[in-house]
């Protein structure tokens, strides 16, 4: 049995006896501990708490006792929604967009996600993975323990199963918390821009049955927006997928308000993601679900927002009216070709006002909830994922969000094994 015990901790983070959804104003209590000490056993956490304490809960010490004198021990970072595995990258776009085109225009003359499609369907599983599996270690790297990544850029029956595929290899070789979303409602392929009923078709008929076979997705998710996916057409593919064991994440007002909220409510989704385009009525749903069981993670991309200088999403007036509210990176390569959570943070406070203790919440805890693992990590708790970042000396926790051009990272452990930079 691997252990070893951490003490002099300056500041444990997050530290928790269970792990609840935070809602509403609860998303600002963040238990810390000063100078503390955490015990590690078999890449779980097996006991924490004062440095006063240590002899009374851990009488026998192990035989490795790590000093970390200095630094803030936190959760690793949950980012629950992702496009990870992609060919290459749209930086074309990115001038494109500094000339004046919109994200729509773009997409109208062959970029967007489906110039990602064209391009993924030429390479081979291999080599996709093989780009994936680097940005996953830069990631980890980066303090991120948790992951949920999304097909979507195959949109043909092998394409989608590839990148599938892909996901399955990453979860089998990477320490990291993975979960598989289903996207093959990303966009109309070209071919069936004029014929949805085919593609639905397609996707109900030949690809929900291979995922369900390989047990290759866990969630399943659609694009609803205008010019892709309505929320009727949403509602199809999501009942499809939800015989398979599917329950939908799902992308909704990002650029307009067409009724995604209310269907995914229909359909219990887990997370609602995006919501950059809130109307006063769409509020007042998401506040009536908050308040019933399995109420959705709203899950917030602010550096799509960002990327697109698009506004940032209401993120004070989502906690008012007392919904769960998660932070993620939405890392791909045409509008956040970012991974880095600590910006994510960072710029949930900059450009939401979220404060220091509410953005940390919401990027460990509740993004390990808006993927179905709040059992498994984002907090400090016993037995959990011993999933862990280790600051340099910092003068307080809000210097982590305040300092977004530094790196404030001193080492990162996922499963109890130290991450290599």
């Amino acid at each position: 049995m691997s252990t070893i015990l951490f003490t002099h901790i300056r500041q444990l983070v997050n530290t928790r006896e269970d792990s609840p959804l935070l809602k509403g104003a609860a998303l600002a209590n963040l238990p810390c501990i000063q100078e503390a000490f955490l015990l590690v056993e078999d890449g779980v956490i097996a006991e924490y708490g004062a440095m006063h304490d240590l002899e009374l809960l851990v009488p026998q010490l192990p035989r490795e006792v790590a000093d970390a004198a200095g630094s803030m021990v936190l959760p690793a970072w949950c980012d629950s929604h992702t496009h990870l595995v992609f060919a290459r990258s749209r930086e074309e776009e990115f001038v494109c967009k500094l000339k004046g085109m919109s994200y729509a225009e773009i997409a109208a003359q062959g970029g967007g996600i489906l110039h990602s499609a064209g391009v993924l369907n030429d390479y081979t599983e291999d080599t996709l993975f093989t780009l994936a599996w680097a940005r996953l270690q830069e990631l980890s790297a980066l303090g991120t323990g948790a992951i949920e990544i999304k097909s979507g850029y195959g949109l043909t029956v092998d394409g989608e199963l590839k990148m599938l595929r892909v996901i399955k290899r990453l979860k089998e070789r990477s320490n990291l918390q993975i979960r598989a979303t289903f996207l093959g409602a990303h966009a109309y392929p070209e071919r069936y821009k004029d014929d949805h009923a085919a593609y639905l078709d397609l996707i109900i008929h030949e690809m929900l049955p291979i995922i369900g076979r390989e047990k290759l997705a866990d969630y399943i998710d659609v694009f609803c927006e205008e010019g892709f996916f309505s929320p009727e057409e949403m509602e199809i593919v999501c009942t499809a997928g939800m015989q398979y064991g599917l329950r939908p994440k799902l992308h909704v007002n990002q650029l307009n308000s067409i009724g995604g909220i209310r269907s995914g409510l229909r359909m219990n989704a887990l997370s609602l993601d995006h919501l950059e385009t809130l109307t006063e009525n769409d509020i007042a749903d998401l506040s009536f679900a908050a308040a019933q069981p399995g109420a959705p993670v709203c899950t917030l991309l602010p550096t799509a927002a960002f990327f697109l200088r698009m506004p940032y999403q209401p993120a004070r007036a989502l906690i008012d009216a007392g919904t769960a509210i998660a932070l993620a990176s939405d890392f791909n390569p045409g509008s956040s070709p970012s991974g880095n959570m600590n910006f994510v943070v960072s710029l949930s406070c900059i450009g939401m006002k979220l404060l220091p203790e509410e953005a940390i919440n919401a990027a460990t805890l509740n993004g390990a909830h808006a993927m179905g693992a709040g059992d498994l990590v984002g907090s400090i708790t016993v037995g959990k994922k011993a999933n862990l970042i280790f600051t340099r000396p910092v003068p307080s926790l809000a210097w982590l969000p305040y300092a977004f051009g530094t790196n404030c990272i001193s080492r990162v452990m996922i499963n109890g094994e130290w991450v290599s930079r």
